[in-house]
């Protein structure tokens, strides 16, 4: 092999899809597919949200945020991610390694938190529609980003921290395309239980506890939208809460199967596929769902389109 003099100390080596090479090729184009529609479409998003003065409510607001974050989640990724595809060489320094993985873990935390922000976003235009914008004005909106950014920031640097200062006794080699967390955790010499409890325990902290509150959330707004009688509040109902929980659906659905089920139970190239479609595929779907199904923005985009030509 011709990393067998290389060590950890030096960095890792991201075996990736290493072993198929002509899936390598193809994967390669449909990332790179992928994440201009990720760059086109969150970059349209925020420019549309900002430009059009009648989405300057706490709905956009919160939209901008999502965009942003996943225009940096996948920018956190991606690029190495190429790089690791298309190269035949497949190392990363220790440094680099653990940028990505802080960054990694950061934003996918945040988004975890921000997608429960929104829930309750929901919940108050639904259920509270005459007291909407007092109780969500421009700073409750702007506190409640910043604890989701803060409290996914400490979790990343407490997971973060405990993953790299686990000793690998000279193991370098990475069964993934990025630095991933449990692919690091695999790699350590000694006994990880401990650090998969906490792993888990946090889990449940930024993932569970959010999904519980939206759950909660969605459950008032049933109760609220089957007390209207009328078709026009019903689709109106519809159209506030359908693309948030259409987007919920997918990238919690991904996240609690990847991070809340047993270290080992997943196969190697299942972890990758699944890493694969949440980093990916998950960040392109967010602006496609809320401008498809959001009428609002689909008229926005049209008037801007019609002003700029």
């Amino acid at each position: 092999m011709r990393y067998k003099n290389y060590s950890s100390s030096d960095g890792f080596i991201l075996l990736g899809f290493s072993d198929h090479p002509g899936l390598e090729m193809v994967l390669s184009g449909i990332v790179t597919v992928f994440y201009l529609i990720t760059l086109v479409g969150n970059t349209t998003v925020i420019l549309v949200s900002l430009l059009y003065p009648q989405l300057c409510t706490p709905m956009y607001f919160f939209l901008r945020n999502l965009s942003f974050l996943d225009l940096c989640f996948t920018t956190s990724i991606i690029p190495q991610m190429l790089m690791n595809l298309w190269g035949q060489d497949k190392a990363i320094t220790y440094v680099g390694c653990a940028i990505q993985l802080y960054s990694y873990m950061w934003l996918g935390s945040a988004e975890c938190l921000l997608l429960a922000v929104m829930s309750y976003d929901r919940f108050t235009a639904v259920c509270k529609p005459l007291h909407y914008l007092v109780i969500m004005n421009p700073q409750v909106c702007l506190q409640m980003v910043s604890v989701a950014w803060w409290i996914s920031l400490a979790n990343s640097l407490m997971l973060c921290t405990l993953t790299l200062k686990l000793p690998r006794c000279g193991n370098h080699i990475l069964e993934h395309f990025l630095c991933e967390l449990p692919a690091l955790v695999k790699i350590a010499c000694i006994d990880t239980t401990t650090i998969e409890m906490t792993v888990f325990a946090l889990g449940i902290v930024i993932i569970l506890i959010p999904l519980s509150l939206i759950l909660v959330s969605y459950v008032l707004i049933a109760k609220a939208v089957l007390k209207i009688k009328s078709a026009v509040g019903w689709k109106k109902a519809v159209n506030t809460c359908g693309s948030h929980l259409t987007v919920v659906s997918i990238f919690y659905g991904t996240i609690i199967y990847m991070y809340m089920q047993p270290g080992n139970s997943a196969s190697k190239n299942q972890g990758k596929f699944l890493t694969l479609f949440y980093t990916i595929v998950t960040p392109s779907l967010n602006p496609i769902i809320y401008t498809l199904r959001n009428k609002d923005m689909k008229e926005a985009m049209k008037k801007l389109v019609r002003r700029e030509t």
